[in-house]
């Protein structure tokens, strides 16, 4: 199954300039733990350059007791960030998430446009989703055989 068909297409993003306090704000007004740094190009397509989550916002802001009205998120140092394309499988994005020790990973179509992005949440909700349709098989198996034997 292609991640495209599992992303959360509504993503909040925010620009390199928007200030730490601007992104707290941001975060608490859709309630999501975490934004994408982005930059808009010509034509309207986004472009993800980095992430920023609550942790980052805590660790690197709120406990050097800096001031989150005066940096911005370009300030923060944005880590490399890493992607999987739309039409790459879960497992293979599973694979990517695992190696890098990341928690979400923003979704780009193949010019590296933003369409979503995919966070362990919603990896561990496909998965247990999947785990339960296959319980319900192996139920249905036995109550199958029992019939058949009477």
């Amino acid at each position: 199954m292609p991640v495209g068909d599992i992303c959360v297409r509504d993503v909040v993003i925010a620009g390199r300039d928007t200030t730490v306090r601007e992104a707290a704000k941001l975060m608490a007004k859709h309630h999501v733990g975490n934004l994408v740094v982005a930059r808009e190009e010509a034509g309207g397509r986004v472009v993800p350059i980095g992430i920023i989550t609550d942790r980052d916002i805590v660790r690197n802001v709120v406990a050097e007791a800096l001031d989150p009205a005066v940096f911005a998120l370009g300030d923060l140092g944005v880590r490399e960030l890493v992607t999987v394309r739309e039409d790459q499988g879960v497992f293979e994005c599973m694979q990517h998430m695992r190696m890098n020790g990341i928690r979400r990973m923003p979704v780009v179509d193949r010019n590296g446009g933003l369409v979503g992005i995919l966070s362990l949440d919603d990896l561990i909700q496909l998965l247990a989703e999947e785990m339960g349709e296959l319980a319900k098989l192996v139920s249905r198996e036995q109550a199958r055989e029992a019939e058949v034997r009477r």
